[in-house]
């Protein structure tokens, strides 16, 4: 494949994969991964930008939250942190969040819920799915490789589209660890986050703890190639246990540079605009 080619998945195929059913979906513009819908909707319905992942330095980096969705791994995943083997549960999409004063608090994009044998709900937990924003035009490759899709797809646009790390953390997921993560641990309920393991490498290096003692657990995704049916698949590849508050405290706050560097750049600004200030003069020489 093109190393010019900044798309990895068109509706759930590789750009390469020039299958009858590849040709399907696209011609379609069908998502294979439980979208609400049978077709694509990310970013307009009518026309969707149906990229569910990106190429970025030799690895590939999901987009679309619906890519997570794969054979539902995510939920079983984190049943299988919350509660024992044998529990009966059952999933929600889409449940609206309040606060103590009936402010919206948000969306969850699923809550797991046990139930008993009188199907009265005993327990649940939430789920945060989190792909990676993208800076740059994604649309343009997009539409060039949708008029005539091609195995050696190269782009040569400006604004190549890569991978926005720290807006995606600090616009979605941090402000959702402060606000609806704040009201699940108050509740002492467990939260689950499925992210990527490369966007999850870019966050500061969380304080760990035991699966038992754990108020949050990551699970740590990617998109593995297979070669005999030319498809990616997801797979778990870690999971990290930590504990609200720790982890809070390190997404929050940045780690300090030297205070003395700080000063000296600040003299130098200083020294920069008094010797290129304007001569001045006080009101009272003119008076």
């Amino acid at each position: 494949m093109s190393t010019n080619n900044p798309i990895a998945e068109v509706f759930g195929f590789p750009t390469d994969n020039m299958s009858e059913r590849a040709k399907y979906y696209r011609e379609n513009r069908l998502c294979p991964f439980h979208n609400r819908y049978p077709n694509c909707t990310k970013d307009k319905a009518d026309d969707p930008l149906g990229v569910c992942s990106v190429n970025h330095h030799g690895s590939k980096v999901i987009t679309c939250p619906s890519r997570f969705r794969e054979d539902w791994m995510i939920l079983k995943n984190a049943a299988e942190f919350v509660w024992e083997k044998g529990t009966k549960w059952t999933s929600l999409p889409e449940i609206k969040l309040s606060d103590a004063d009936g402010h919206s608090a948000g969306n969850i994009d699923y809550v797991i819920a046990s139930y008993d044998d009188g199907g009265m709900i005993t327990d649940f937990a939430s789920i945060e799915v989190q792909g990676v924003y993208i800076s740059g035009n994604l649309r343009n490759p997009f539409k060039k490789y949708m008029e005539k899709p091609c195995v050696d797809f190269q782009w040569d646009g400006r604004n190549c589209p890569h991978p926005d790390y720290l807006s995606s953390s600090r616009k979605r997921l941090i402000p959702q660890m402060l606000y609806k993560g704040g009201i699940f641990k108050a509740w002492r309920k467990k939260q689950c986050v499925a992210i990527q393991k490369s966007f999850f490498e870019t966050l500061p290096e969380l304080p760990t703890t035991t699966k038992n003692k754990a108020d949050i657990a990551w699970f740590l995704y990617d998109i593995v190639y297979n070669e005999t049916e030319k498809l990616y698949h997801m797979q778990l590849i870690d999971t990290v246990y930590t504990e609200f508050q720790a982890a809070l405290q390190r997404v929050i706050y940045t780690k300090p540079g030297d205070v003395g560097d700080f000063v000296s750049y600040l003299q130098e600004r200083f020294g920069e605009r008094t010797s290129n200030a304007p001569e001045t003069h006080s009101v009272f020489e003119l008076l």
